[in-house]
């Protein structure tokens, strides 16, 4: 018999009137579904050097480039101000007591995602899930990553690129910038271009104008730069074209820092955090005050923050809001399980939750104002209205075409271009560096004897097996490759992974099982409202999103471009990988297990023996709490708790 189940019989947690299974049938599962765990139950694992690097990177994890190119245009497009009422409800309510949950559980285990849900070994798979989440996204948000160093480089040139049209990759129709209305075509007759389009595919503007009874397109030369230089794009997805070696070289640049910051896991990380969380507030709030100075900016901060309290009203606002809240925060990809398994097991998480929710959510809103005070002067300058030059305000077209074109009319351009795209590396790479720890640990907690003593070898395969498998994203038709999977992956994961351990902590374990288990962590049970969110409010609010992402879904799709039904089939692959470990992996325990169906059901959704705190002299004496009456005390147990067992 293995010393787990020795445990588990000295802790009397086998004797539970839950179950009728034999000793024999729970043996024989413990030997199945602990080989992934040692002897001892405890595994020697590295800490956080200090509480604010492990507040930090939090905060680096939560906020990255979503709340800079997203966030300001969700809330100018549902109700301005009124969009906060929404987005603060949902993350306060919501976003807050799902944080906690998973911080709490990453810190009371001490384990990563893949091996946290022993809790229910039913549902392991989403341990796998978590993971496959955050590979999918590691493998392809270093292309960003890529992309800002390329155009931090070139900000310190003595031209700056993006700011004229007489490059070798500029066409006859480039314009400088949107106030360069008036123009020369070949044969020298003035022209005025109308006819403003905005493209959607990358969030720029065209031009429009007829000549000889020639529909010409004019753009600007920071959309030429982005388009021509930087993606050098083919017509299609189905025309990858060739390697692009400058994207090549900065995207093993990109992966050569991830390697250099993730060479000794938290500690470097640790000590990584203190310029990379804190230097963005730095330039943010630089840039925002220049920004203040300008002609026009007050117009667009109004123009941001103006209320349309009807919106308030509209699903569609709540569901963008709740989306937003939950993307942003990052629950369900494993990173806030793997930084908080690092924590000491005392460790006070419950305000670690409250910093690292409202950091996010504070962030989203200051960057509002950096964002709409610069496009509020460029709309002054070049004669657009706020609501043309605003639909560029969100994603890629934010960052690589309006604000780049917005700098070049600063005084010291090349100062806030390497200020501005600066930012953006030290804002992308913390999320980078979360994602892709979620991953190795992830591998070396699944494979301990193998990988625990080579974390630097572990690191660098990794690294090199990510670039190269990167590379299709450098081709010519890379960047369709690239919003494809943007589009699909994770779609629809985070919102299901969210609503299941939901219910996995709260119904199955039991939201009462779970608040003792933090009590003996933090010396405080979860409040109520904390407990009735988790098992009420919390899973309508992600069933109701994911529910309502699956109605609302259609394929990716511009105005100049539309995927073929084999892109189609791509992105649907990517967005349904990460939920097939769930059902294989549920399926396989059943098979493997003994006795009747429900006895093998309710064996697995039991914890396991590798289940207990992160703590030697919590484990010996460790007993998970046992229910006692119906159903009905039950869920009033878990819902309010009982101090009298």
């Amino acid at each position: 018999m293995s010393v787990h189940l020795d445990r588990f019989k000295s802790t009397g947690l086998i004797m539970s009137k839950e179950t009728n299974v034999s000793m024999d049938v729970l043996e024989n599962q413990s030997s199945l579904l602990d080989s992934e765990s040692d002897s001892s139950g405890l595994q020697e694992r590295a800490v956080w050097g200090r509480k604010i690097e492990y507040l930090l990177s939090l905060f680096g994890y939560s906020v990255g480039l979503g709340n800079i190119w997203r966030f300001p245009y969700l809330c100018m497009r549902n109700g301005g101000g009124a969009f906060l009422i929404p987005f603060f409800i949902l993350l306060i309510f919501c976003g807050v007591p799902l944080y906690f949950l998973e911080v709490s559980l990453g810190q009371f285990t001490g384990k990563s995602p893949v091996i946290v849900w022993s809790i229910s070994p039913l549902f392991k798979g989403l341990g796998w899930l978590m993971m496959t989440i955050s590979f999918v996204l590691a493998w392809y948000y270093n292309t960003v990553i890529a992309w800002v160093i390329y155009y931090f480089v070139h900000a310190f040139l003595p031209k700056i690129p993006w700011s004229t049209c007489d490059n070798w990759w500029n066409t006859d129709y480039c314009i400088v910038s949107h106030k360069d209305r008036l123009t020369l075509n070949k044969t020298g007759v003035n022209q005025n271009l109308t006819g403003l389009l905005f493209n959607e595919t990358d969030a720029s503007y065209q031009y429009n104008s007829t000549h000889d009874n020639h529909s010409l397109t004019y753009n600007t030369a920071a959309h030429e730069f982005w388009q021509f230089n930087v993606l050098r794009r083919s017509e299609g997805l189905e025309h990858p074209g060739s390697v692009q070696w400058h994207l090549v070289l900065v995207l093993f640049a990109s992966w050569v820092l991830t390697f250099c910051v993730l060479i000794k896991g938290v500690r470097s990380i640790g000590k990584v955090v203190y310029v990379t969380v804190i230097f963005p507030y730095i330039l943010l709030t630089v840039i925002l005050i220049r920004g203040l100075t300008l002609d026009g900016a007050i117009d667009g901060i109004i123009f941001y923050l103006k209320p349309d309290f009807t919106k308030v009203f509209n699903f569609q606002v709540w569901m963008e809001a709740g989306m937003q809240v939950f993307y942003s925060l990052g629950p369900a990809w494993g990173g806030l399980i793997t930084m908080s398994s690092y924590n000491r097991f005392n460790n006070k998480c419950m305000k670690d939750a409250w910093y690292g929710t409202l950091a996010d959510g504070l962030t989203s809103f200051y960057a509002g104002f950096v964002v709409f005070s610069i496009l509020g002067f460029m709309a002054k300058d070049v004669g657009l209205t706020m609501e043309e030059i605003s639909k560029s305000a969100s994603g890629p077209g934010l960052v690589f075409v309006a604000y780049p074109e917005a700098l070049t009319k600063l005084p010291m351009p090349h100062l806030w271009g390497v200020l501005f795209f600066l930012m953006l590396i030290t804002v992308g790479v913390d999320s980078q560096f979360v994602m892709f720890e979620t991953v190795s640990s992830g591998l070396a907690d699944r494979f301990p004897k193998l990988l625990n003593s080579r974390k630097v070898l572990t690191t660098a395969c990794l690294c090199v097996f990510l670039f190269v498998f990167g590379i299709p994203f450098t081709t010519n038709g890379g960047v369709y490759l690239f919003q494809l999977i943007d589009w699909y992956a994770s779609s629809f994961c985070i919102t299901f992974g969210s609503f299941l351990e939901c219910i996995i902590i709260s119904w199955i374990y039991g939201a009462e099982r779970y608040s003792r288990d933090i009590e003996m962590m933090i010396g405080r049970p979860i409040p109520i409202l904390m407990r009735i969110s988790w098992c009420v409010v919390t899973p309508i609010v992600m069933l109701t999103l994911f529910l309502g992402s699956v109605a609302i879904y259609e394929p990716p799709h511009s105005a100049s471009y539309t995927y073929p039904d084999f892109a189609i089939g791509i992105g649907l692959f990517f967005a349904i990988l990460p939920l097939l470990p769930i059902p294989i992996i549920m399926v396989s325990g059943l098979v493997h297990s003994e006795g009747t169906l429900w006895q093998r059901i309710k064996t697995l959704t039991r914890p396991d023996s590798s289940w207990g705190p992160n703590s030697k002299r919590h484990w010996q004496t460790y007993k998970v709490y046992e229910y006692r009456g119906g159903v009905v005390d039950r869920v009033r147990v878990n819902l309010l708790g009982n101090r009298h067992q």
